[in-house]
């Protein structure tokens, strides 16, 4: 599990708590002019076999961030993965972690020709409404059900490789997913794309917006594996996660 994320040098991911980046701001647009898609570096450099995102990157929802996952076995609904739409040879995926059922994607496969195949895939719990999976169904848009109220990053990941092949994943989420994945002991590596701004303000989103750590833990430890200097100011860092927090 790889994190990719652009942020400000302070370590923002929007300008302001309640942003909408997907949704378009004009603000950002300046910002991150002439970065072109962020996602090929990503794919180029990790050649991964599924992009994830939050829900967050399409609701900005005002919620507090992601809750550990609960201990024992979660609950497992009815998945949905069509023969004609997981068999195509060199199918990769582009998930959201969507466990409230809100995001309504309106893209089966990715629409840029330059990534064919791509196909939209939802990680979802049993909160999500039937009538949301009755949309997905319609839309030919394959989901699993992982999760009592959200979704349960672990067992899903473990379903991922078992049901689709999938060995390497990016995130490109929000803080919530990233703090979730980060909490979960789930990430091995975390590229960050450093912008020239600093945006500051209380309840921005931040790289990695988790649970406090208890007395027990301890922060996660990163080794530098790269990095480089880019155009306009911009910094690119990769860690590898080195340590996971030790709990007493």
């Amino acid at each position: 599990m790889i994190t990719y994320t652009l942020a400000s040098i302070d370590g923002r991911l929007t300008l302001a708590a309640g942003v909408n980046l997907m949704a378009g701001d004009e603000r950002w647009a300046a910002v991150t002019q002439g970065l072109g898609d962020p996602y090929v570096w990503a794919r180029d450099t990790h050649d991964p076999d599924l992009f994830v995102e939050g829900s967050g990157s399409f609701l900005c929802p005002e919620e507090a961030p992601l809750r550990r996952t609960e201990a024992g076995p979660p609950p497992v609904g009815e998945h949905f993965l069509p023969g004609d739409v997981i068999a195509v040879p060199g199918r990769r995926w582009f998930a959201v972690v969507d466990g409230q059922g809100a995001v309504d994607l309106q893209f089966t496969e990715w629409p840029d020709p330059e990534w064919a195949g791509w196909h939209a895939l939802v990680l979802t719990s049993l909160a999500a409404s039937a009538e949301h999976l009755a949309l997905l169904r319609d839309r030919r848009i394959p989901y699993l059900v992982v999760g009592a109220r959200q979704v349960a990053l672990r067992p899903c990941l473990e379903l991922l490789r078992e049901l689709l092949g999938v060995e390497t994943v990016v995130s490109t989420g929000g803080g919530r997913l990233s703090g979730a994945l980060l909490r979960d002991n789930l990430v091995d590596e975390i590229d960050i794309e450093l912008l020239p701004w600093a945006i500051g303000g209380r309840g921005t989103p931040a790289l990695f917006d988790a649970p406090p750590l208890t007395p027990e833990e301890w922060p996660t430890r990163l080794e530098l594996l790269n990095h480089e200097a880019l155009p306009g100011g911009r910094i690119r860092l990769r860690y590898s996660v080195a340590s996971r927090p030790r709990v007493s």
